[in-house]
């Protein structure tokens, strides 16, 4: 069976027909929506919104949680709380001598796998078991995980958000909800519970299967919670993105930020939710979430947006 999709020219696009043939016959259209979509930023292209979809509920945002717990550091940083400098076994029962700091942690290179090991990828709730203990379990022998000297190389790394986070926790004296909401959201303007990692049922915004029954997330308010584990409407993502990256309330951006070019954006997907987001110096800003698409067709997508909207 094909893809539901919605075409940019609001002609609706049979079930039956598969999503290449779709994009066949919309040649003349930019984008060809194969899933609930939400696109809110600065061009008067949008908002737009496809049914299914809604820009005030909450969503799975992945790993632009990240964004949260950079900037957290180098708000907390900038309070005489902790130092990029600082080792993680200053603040953690790590193993210690690793090299491995805060600043490390944040910008990917302290040398540490994409994953927990012995993560089960292909298991329907893989961060199920990744629990705080877990995490303690895995800082004790911290130096056996090491795949590089930190520093060095930059590689992605979840586990190294995850101890990041904890280590701030630590510093905090607070769990990390708590401290996202005293050195983000809070001073950005963002509400109490807008963005957060247990919203109630009346607030999420799920994706449905063929046969219409919600799908269940993933468990991502354990230990992997301050790598991917937040939830927020599309419209408070919005408010952090203008906040942090056109308004620079909170200083300079956080180095979890990539850069192409003059581009400064980030992305975050989970079992059935994907998000990019990016801004230019001059204030063009986009937030595309879609429900049950391809990661990286969410990317490919906001990027065209913002190609189309900055050619208008």
């Amino acid at each position: 069976m094909g893809t539901p999709v919605q075409c940019l020219c609001r002609r609706r696009i049979p079930h039956c027909v598969p999503v290449r043939q779709a994009e066949a016959e919309h040649r003349g259209c930019r984008v060809i929506f194969s899933a609930p979509t939400c696109v809110l930023g600065s061009s008067n292209l949008w908002p737009k919104v496809t049914p299914g979809h809604d820009p005030e509920k909450h969503v799975e945002i992945g790993s632009l949680t990240k964004v949260i717990t950079g900037t957290a550091l180098m708000r907390m940083s900038a309070a005489g709380m902790v130092s990029p400098a600082d080792p993680v076994e200053k603040w953690l029962p790590a193993a210690p001598g690793t090299g491995i700091t805060l600043q490390h942690l944040a910008s990917h290179t302290a040398g540490l796998p994409r994953v927990p090991p012995g993560l089960r990828s292909g298991f329907n709730d893989p961060w199920r078991d990744f629990t705080d203990q877990a995490l303690r379990d895995l800082l004790a022998r911290l130096d056996q995980l090491i795949t590089g000297p930190p520093g060095e190389h930059g590689k992605y790394s979840n586990l190294g958000y995850a101890i990041l986070g904890a280590a701030l926790s630590s510093a905090a004296g607070a769990g990390f909800e708590e401290l996202a909401h005293e050195h983000v959201l809070a001073p950005l303007g963002v509400p109490p519970g807008a963005m957060t990692a247990r919203p109630s049922g009346e607030t999420r915004l799920l994706s449905r299967s063929r046969f219409r029954y919600r799908s269940k997330p993933w468990t991502l308010d354990g230990a992997v919670l301050p790598a991917a584990g937040m939830w927020a409407s599309c419209t408070t993502v919005g408010r952090l993105i203008t906040g942090v990256l056109i308004d620079r309330t909170l200083g300079a951006p956080a180095p979890t930020w990539h850069a192409a070019g003059p581009l400064l954006w980030h992305n975050g997907a989970t079992r059935r939710s994907s998000i990019f987001t990016g801004a230019f110096a001059d204030g063009e800003w986009i937030v595309m979430h879609r429900l049950s698409g391809a990661p990286q067709r969410t990317d490919r997508m906001a990027l065209a947006e913002l190609r189309a909207a900055r050619a208008v």
